[in-house]
């Protein structure tokens, strides 16, 4: 019986290997060729003295080789390290050049960006290929094939299956350890379910699982993984759009999915016919608040339980969400909630300064006690939040004032510190206002130094030069003055005026 994750992967790679495991833009690679590529991969980097608890950079693309690349690091114990494929070619050759790391895996199409190679040859690291066409195919990228001796590497992380990208609190991006033992119990306690036939055996399931959400975000990645560990297919869709997501559901005929908020306001918007979701018995929801009005337009329509939930990466996945029992009994009186602590999960609220634990249905900072990573500690959120007396969650906002934008987290001072190295702004200030589609959108309001003349068509030019496209602001306003408050700060309620 398979004990661990790399146990677990392995026995159902072997199980049937010439079905199909992975299907991409209606192309199937089986259970074999999967093996096989990740086979090649585990030779290149153990050739090159690369074992466990190596920090392995990956450029992560919803594509099945990268796929095959996550499930082979996983399996051998190496440490992925997540990197954005959705940046700029500057930003990620700037992130490998902070990480120094042993080895990058990549598309193929993405080591023909120059920044990418010229900034891995800068770190003498190891080069792999990957591409997903008919075959899978993984190769050495020339001029690349082993790491440099006299470069200094990141230190190998023996304990720590994903160094996952994540924006902090009150910073830039960070990363966020996540520990292999976390991620192994969080994965095996949601497969548990689903993971075995009725006698006891492991076997493969014939509906495929369907992979909407980026792999390079913490809940694509548990999803992609955890259709493996449950011995599932998985049906990949690069990116999300209603067409193909439609097509998909149509094929594949899957019971549920997960989508982001922003998807399910894009299939309102389109209109899709019932009848095209009909297999679907839920859809789970994440990544940013779900609006209870496009919650009731959704379910009205389509006959479809939209199950919130609520986590993060240092969970290793959902700590609170929504079943479809809680959702028959409570769903009318407790709309806008992000459900109940999930089994092994407990949550409470508390004083901001005193900590000290809050009553029912008062807001204060969320704290959560998780079994897949510390049962005997809370960890504290950047989340406000209240708990009503049956115990559902309610988030009310967000300690550090962050804009989730589409399920993307845009943080305001970050975006203000770009937004201040063009030489006309004086001080400029970033806040959310609410969107119907995304939930959320970053405004700036902007102070110009004294005789300049820059056009807020310039400066909007100068943010997607050198912001993520989510980060950059919908809307700009140059004023003579920026509101504050009587301590001379800026005030953002007023700030937010300017655009009402």
């Amino acid at each position: 019986m398979a004990t661990g994750l790399g146990e677990r992967i392995k026995a159902v790679l072997a199980l049937e290997p010439e079905k199909g495991a992975l299907e991409f833009k209606g192309v199937w690679h089986s259970w074999g060729a999967v093996a096989e590529a990740m086979a090649q991969i585990d030779a290149l980097l153990a050739e090159a003295g690369l074992g466990a608890g190596t920090p392995v950079g990956v450029l992560l693309r919803n594509r099945p080789a990268h796929v095959a690349a996550v499930l082979q690091l996983l399996a051998s114990r190496r440490c992925i390290v997540t990197l954005n494929p959705f940046q700029k070619a500057g930003k990620i050759a700037a992130d490998l050049a902070m990480l120094e790391l042993p080895v990058l895996i990549a598309d193929a199409e993405d080591w023909q960006v120059a920044e990418v190679r010229a900034a891995a040859e800068q770190s003498g690291s190891l080069g792999v290929a990957i591409s997903s066409s008919n075959t899978l195919e993984v190769s050495v990228v020339a001029g690349l094939a082993s790491p440099a001796s006299d470069k200094h590497h990141a230190e190998n992380l023996p304990d720590v299956s994903v160094l996952m990208l994540t924006s902090g609190t009150t910073g830039p991006a960070k990363r966020i350890q996540l520990p292999y033992r976390n991620f192994e119990r969080s994965l095996f306690d949601a497969a548990h379910y689903e993971s075995r036939g009725g006698d006891g055996e492991l076997k493969l399931k014939e509906a495929a699982a369907l992979l909407c959400t980026p792999m390079v975000h913490i809940g694509g990645m548990f999803f992609a993984v955890l259709a493996t560990v449950g011995a599932r297919p998985l049906a990949i869709l690069e990116k999300f759009n209603v067409e193909e997501f439609v097509s998909r559901v149509h094929t594949h005929k899957p019971r549920t999915v997960s989508l982001p908020p922003t998807a399910v306001r894009m299939i309102l918007d389109a209109k899709v016919e019932p009848h095209l979701l009909a297999s679907l018995l839920a859809i789970r929801t994440g990544s940013a608040p779900l609006d209870p009005v496009m919650a009731d337009e959704f379910e009205a329509i389509y006959n479809c339980p939209l199950l919130d939930t609520y986590g993060a990466t240092e969970f290793a996945g959902a700590v609170a969400g929504w079943t479809l029992k809680d959702h028959r009994a409570f769903s009318k009186i407790k709309r806008g909630s992000a459900g109940r602590a999930q089994p092994g999960c407990q949550l409470r609220v508390v004083d901001a300064d005193s900590g000290a634990e809050l009553p029912p249905s008062t807001v204060g900072l969320l704290e959560v006690k998780a079994a897949q990573v510390d049962p005997n500690n809370w960890l504290r959120t950047t989340d406000l939040a209240e708990i009503d007396s049956e115990g559902f969650l309610f988030i009310r906002g967000r300690a550090d004032d962050a804009i989730i934008r589409g399920g993307f987290k845009v943080l305001p001072r970050e975006v203000e510190k770009t937004l201040r190295e063009h030489p006309a702004i004086r001080e400029v200030c970033v806040v959310g206002l609410p969107d119907a589609r995304l939930g959320a959108v970053p405004v700036a309001a902007v102070l110009l130094e004294p005789e300049a003349t820059a056009t807020v068509e310039e400066l909007t030019d100068f943010a997607r030069e050198k912001l993520v496209s989510y980060q950059v602001p919908v809307s700009m306003k140059i004023v003579d003055t920026l509101p504050r408050t009587p301590s001379m700060k800026v005030s953002q309620p007023e700030v937010k005026a300017l655009f009402a």
